[in-house]
């Protein structure tokens, strides 16, 4: 269970953040849409303390992320994997080395070959099986969206953070990516929580869906409920962002 209380964020006297609260129930996948620029992105940057609040605070599972110190912080951060909007991959390593990383910088004891193992079966699970050799620059960027989402799942997270996960890919790579956090969301039993400005995603992927609006939540609910609403801000928003 995540708990979200009240959080505030400025950065150089902007206000991103303007008292954010949220619940997120474990073994759900909630989006989380917004226009650009409204904190979608870094509200969930707090869930794992990539960001600290100004005031407020997240609570994982009965533990307010912003009071750990440095080493209770990592054993919060096993539990999440993240994928980043770009993938984030690195360039110089090959696919395989991209998905280890998580394992190999967390000073696990796991043997080379079962790390080996451990990346083929992530890559197998994302659709992307045999191509640990490959190196990004060889790669579609539906296929570097798949590699990101196998390292996010390679330690076993109990929370996936999904940020933007089908900006920039075409309408059919898209619904492949949807389809894939819906299939895994059952398939490991994770909670999943997406940002996305994708209302198409929104559909298909979520089984709750809180809007920010002004620094705040200001719809949570089912995705029907959101669109078959007549309040004229989340009818404007989806307007601008279905068509």
């Amino acid at each position: 269970m995540i708990e979200i209380s009240n959080l505030h964020k400025s950065f150089g006297g902007n206000k991103v953040l303007n008292g954010v609260n949220l619940h997120i129930d474990k073994g759900e996948t909630i989006a989380i849409i917004g226009k650009s620029g409204c904190g979608k992105s870094v509200l969930i940057k707090h869930i794992v303390g990539l960001l600290y609040p100004d005031s407020g605070f997240v609570n994982v599972e009965g533990r307010v992320i912003s009071e750990l110190n440095t080493k209770e912080l990592y054993e919060i951060r096993k539990k999440f994997g993240y994928l980043f909007q770009g993938a984030a991959l690195f360039d110089s390593m090959t696919v395989e080395e991209n998905v280890s990383l998580p394992l190999v910088e967390s000073g696990n004891s796991f043997k080379k070959s079962e790390i080996k193992k451990i990346v083929e079966d992530k890559l197998e699970l994302v659709d992307l099986p045999g191509i640990g050799n490959l190196k990004p620059s060889e790669l579609s960027g539906g296929m570097k969206k798949r590699v990101g989402l196998a390292r996010a799942l390679v330690t076993n997270p109990d929370y996936i953070l999904y940020d933007e996960p089908t900006t920039g890919l075409d309408p059919i790579m898209s619904d492949s990516i949807d389809n894939l956090i819906r299939d895994l969301s059952h398939k490991i039993q994770v909670t999943s929580v997406v940002v996305t400005h994708d209302m198409y995603s929104v559909k298909n992927i979520a089984d709750k869906v809180a809007m920010m609006y002004e620094g705040k939540i200001y719809f949570t609910g089912k995705p029907n409920d959101l669109l078959e609403s007549k309040d004229e801000i989340i009818v404007d928003f989806i307007k601008r962002t279905w068509l």
